[in-house]
C-alpha cells in the first residue's frame, strides 16, 4: 500500500490545482478549442469502444490521473490479484475470478494447487450436466424430461445469474423456463412456482456457504413443495435439485472457491442456470470476453486501459467535484436488469470507510450506482440529469445491431444514445432558447446548462463474448477505484451486522409467549406492534 494517505499523494494535490482550473470551463469551449477531441479521447478493447471525450477533462487530466494511479500502486496491486496474492486484508484471501474465466491451457498455481485446473474440471462437469438436461436425457423422479429451471440464492448467487439471463435470453432455449427466486418474502417462491409442475422442474440453490438464511429457507420452501407434489418420496429430492445439501447426490454438487467472491461469482458454478439457458458453447463465448478484458486490464497502458480509465473517471467526479452517484443507461432492452447487477459490483465492493490499514478514510469513496434502460429513463429521471442541481456522471451503452430488427426502431433507440450525451455535455442556452420565439418570462426554464458528463460505450451487437467484456470492464473499473482509495474492494462486512440481529429477532416475533425484550425502544414498539397486529389486534 503507498506510504502516504491519498490527499497527501503530490498527484492528488495536482489534481486539485487542476480541478480549480477546469472546473470553470465548459464543455463547449473545450470542443471549440480542440474539434478532434471526439476522435482523441476514445479507447478500444474487445469489442468495446469507450467515447470519454464529453467529460469534464483534458489530456493534462487524464496525465494527472494516470498519475494517481500510478501513484496509489494501482498497476502493483493489479498484478497482486493476478498472482494470487491475499489482498482480500480481513479475510486474508486471494482474489481469483480472473481466473474462472482463464483457458483451459492456462495455469496458476495457489497454494500448491494449480487452480485454473480445478475450474476447468468443474465447468466441464456443468457442461456434462446442462447436455444432460438440455437434451432431456436427465430425466425427472417421475420419468418426465426438465422443463423448468429454478434458481434460488440472493445476491451475487442471484443478481449475476438473473442479469445474464434476461441479457441473453435471445440466445437461450426457449422451450425451457427459467425463474429466479431471492427474496425470503414468501410471495417470490409463491408466483414463481405456482404455474410450474414439480415433476419438470429443476431446482438450482446457488449459494457460496449454504448459511445465508434466506437462500436455506426458499431451498427448504422447495423441498416441501416436491415433496407434496410427489407423494413424499424422498428419492426424488435428487432428480430436482442440484446441491450438496436436502439428501442429493454430490455428483451434482459444483464446486466454489473462498477466492471468489459473491459478486464476482456469475461466470462460476453459480452461472449454472445460464449454462442451461444458453448451453455451453456460448456460455464459453461468455467467459471469453470475460478474459479479452482482462487481459487488456493486465497489459494495456493505463492511459489507454478502458477500466482504468473509467475507474479513473469515477474517482475525478467523486473526489473532486463531490458527485454521490454515476447513472448507467444501457441502450439495450435485454440489459434491463444490469444496473441491478451493478449495484451490488459497485457498492458492496467501494462502499467502506475505512482502509486496507484500518484508518478511517478523510474522503469520499463508494459512489451510488442506479440506472434503467433507454429509452424508458428519459421519460421519467433524465429531466434531473439536464436541470437538476446534482452532478450525475452517466455511462450511456448502446449496440450499432439489433437482436430483433424491426422496423426503424433499432436507429430511433440509437439516435437517443447519441442525442443525449450531446445534450448532457452541451445543453442550450439562453439565447438560443430566445433564439427560437420562446417568451422571455419562460426562457428561464428551458435553458439546458449542460456540461454534464457522459461515457459512451458502443459495441456491434449484445452476444455472449460481448455481455462477458462489459460486466468485466465494470468490474475492473471497481478494482481501480477501491486501489485508489486504499480500501478492501472485495469483503462485505456492512452485510452482516442486520443479519445476525434478524436471526436474533425471529424467535421474538415467533415466540407464543410475550418476549422478554432487550432491543432500543424503537425496535421493541415495533415488535411488539407487529405481534399485536400478527394476532389480528
Amino acid at each position: 500500500m503507498p506510504a502516504t494517505t491519498l490527499k497527501q499523494r503530490r498527484s492528488f494535490q495536482a489534481l486539485e490545482a487542476h480541478r480549480d482550473i477546469i472546473a470553470g470551463r465548459h464543455l463547449r469551449e473545450l470542443f471549440a478549442e480542440d474539434p478532434g477531441r471526439g476522435e482523441e479521447l476514445t479507447a478500444q478493447a474487445a469489442g468495446l469502444y469507450l467515447d470519454y471525450s464529453k467529460n469534464r477533462v483534458t489530456a493534462e487530466t487524464i496525465r494527472l490521473l494516470v498519475e494517481l494511479a500510478q501513484e496509489s500502486g494501482v498497476p502493483e496491486r493489479r498484478e497482486a490479484m493476478f498472482a494470487g496474492e491475499r489482498i482480500n486484508v480481513s479475510e486474508n484471501r486471494s482474489v481469483l475470478h480472473v481466473a474462472l474465466r482463464m483457458p483451459k491451457s492456462a495455469s496458476l498455481i495457489l497454494d500448491g494447487v494449480d487452480v485454473v485446473a480445478q475450474v476447468h474440471e468443474v465447468l466441464e462437469r456443468m457442461a456434462a450436466f446442462s447436455e444432460r438436461v438440455r437434451s432431456g436425457e436427465w430425466k425427472g423422479h417421475t420419468g418426465l424430461p426438465i422443463r423448468n429451471v429454478v434458481n434460488i440464492g440472493i445476491g451475487g448467487s442471484d443478481l449475476g445469474p438473473v442479469m445474464a439471463y434476461e441479457a441473453l435470453r435471445a440466445y437461450s432455449r426457449r422451450d425451457l423456463t427459467f425463474r429466479f427466486v431471492s427474496n425470503v418474502d414468501a410471495t417470490d417462491f409463491a408466483e414463481a412456482t405456482r404455474d410450474l409442475r414439480a415433476q419438470e422442474t429443476l431446482f438450482i440453490v446457488s449459494s457460496k456457504t449454504f448459511t445465508t438464511l434466506e437462500t436455506l429457507t426458499n431451498a427448504t420452501s422447495a423441498r416441501e413443495w416436491v415433496l407434496a407434489q410427489l407423494g413424499g418420496d424422498e428419492h426424488a429430492i435428487a432428480k430436482h435439485f442440484v446441491v450438496a445439501k436436502f439428501g442429493i447426490d454430490t455428483a451434482n454438487m459444483f464446486g466454489f472457491w473462498d477466492w471468489v467472491g459473491g459478486r464476482y461469482s456469475m461466470d462460476s458454478a453459480i452461472g449454472l442456470s445460464t449454462m442451461l439457458a444458453i448451453g455451453p458453447e456460448q456460455f464459453a463465448e461468455m467467459l471469453a470476453g470475460f478474459h479479452a478484458i482482462d487481459e487488456h486490464f493486465q497489459s494495456a497502458p493505463l492511459a489507454e486501459n478502458l477500466p482504468v480509465l473509467m475507474g479513473l473517471l469515477a474517482v475525478w467526479y467523486v473526489d473532486f467535484f463531490g458527485a454521490r452517484s454515476i447513472g448507467v443507461m444501457p441502450y439495450e432492452q435485454y440489459l434491463k436488469r444490469f444496473p441491478a447487477y451493478l449495484q451490488q459490483l459497485t457498492m458492496e465492493s467501494n462502499g467502506k470507510h475505512v482502509t486496507l490499514d484500518g484508518a478511517h478514510v478523510d474522503y469520499a469513496t463508494g459512489p451510488v450506482y442506479w440506472g434503467e434502460p433507454g429509452t424508458n429513463g428519459q421519460h421519467s429521471f433524465y429531466q434531473l440529469l439536464h436541470q437538476g442541481t446534482e452532478l450525475i456522471p452517466v455511462d450511456l451503452i448502446g449496440f450499432a445491431n439489433p437482436i430483433n430488427p424491426l422496423r426503424d426502431h433499432h436507429d430511433i433507440l440509437s439516435s437517443n444514445v447519441f442525442a443525449q450525451a450531446q445534450a448532457l455535455a452541451f445543453g442550450k442556452t439562453e439565447a438560443e432558447v430566445l433564439a427560437e420565439g420562446t417568451d422571455a418570462a419562460v426562457a428561464p426554464h428551458r435553458v439546458m446548462e449542460g456540461n454534464r458528463p457522459t461515457n459512451v460505450l458502443l459495441a456491434e451487437k449484445l452476444t455472449p463474448g460481448v455481455l462477458g467484456s462489459l460486466v468485466a470492464l465494470y468490474e475492473h473499473s471497481v478494482f481501480t477505484q477501491g486501489a485508489i482509495w486504499g480500501i478492501d474492494s472485495f469483503d462485505q462486512w456492512g452485510v452482516e451486522l442486520g443479519k445476525a440481529l434478524a436471526k436474533a429477532i425471529i424467535p421474538e416475533l415467533e415466540s407464543e409467549q410475550e418476549p422478554q425484550l432487550a432491543h432500543d425502544s424503537s425496535t421493541n414498539a415495533l415488535i411488539r406492534r407487529y405481534r399485536k397486529l400478527k394476532a389480528g389486534g
